[in-house]
């Protein structure tokens, strides 16, 4: 009868020492360090925002649809609560997403319609501001991949036995990541035409 306890309290130990808690514990940490680096970023770019319509205003006042379809896709940023929780939400996280998408597209279309106007592009408040803002696009990348990274680290240790026994009794699920919006369309080779 002793030994059995004994034999019992060793398989106990074994599998509470490899249950994987602590594991959920870091990368769950990792995951809301992360996701709190590309909130940090894109409120960066969101800060530059109005810089840049005042400057084009400025000297591209025709171009309201542009300038107006820019300040419209901030506000719908604005409007979404980025939370640590939204990455636990997929519905929420694909908001926000599609959100920064459309920013981020009407941004392009803004720097476009500035190679209209040599005057708007030798201004040095404006280069200063499009510098900022590609900087400002790199770091969100960085900080987006470094993300996904974490996401996967903690997917694969929800996933993972023994650690997915773990990830059912404490309620860990997956979490969302990013994803590109048109696959089939970046599988297509582009098209280089002079």
């Amino acid at each position: 009868m002793k030994t059995m306890r004994y034999f019992l309290a060793i398989l106990l130990f074994t599998l509470l020492s490899g249950c994987g808690y602590n594991t959920f514990q870091t990368a769950d940490e990792q995951v809301k360090a992360s996701w709190a680096e590309v909130l940090n970023q894109y409120q960066r770019r969101a800060d530059l925002v109005p810089n840049l319509v005042n400057t084009v205003k400025g000297f591209a006042a025709q171009e309201q649809t542009v300038l107006l379809g820019v300040t419209e896709a901030r506000a719908k940023v604005g409007s979404i609560q980025a939370t640590p929780e939204l990455v636990n939400d997929e519905q929420a996280f694909s908001k926000f997403q599609a959100a920064q998408g459309e920013l981020t597209s009407a941004l392009s279309r803004l720097l476009v319609v500035s190679e209209n106007y040599p005057e708007l592009k030798s201004d040095a408040n404006f280069r200063e501001l499009q510098a900022q803002l590609e900087g400002t696009e790199n770091r969100i990348t960085v900080a987006r991949n470094r993300y996904i990274q974490a996401v996967q680290e903690y997917n694969v240790a929800v996933r993972s036995f023994p650690s997915n026994l773990t990830a059912m009794i404490f309620g860990y699920k997956t979490k969302a990541s990013f994803t590109v919006d048109d696959e089939k369309a970046i599988s297509q080779p582009p098209k280089v035409e002079f």
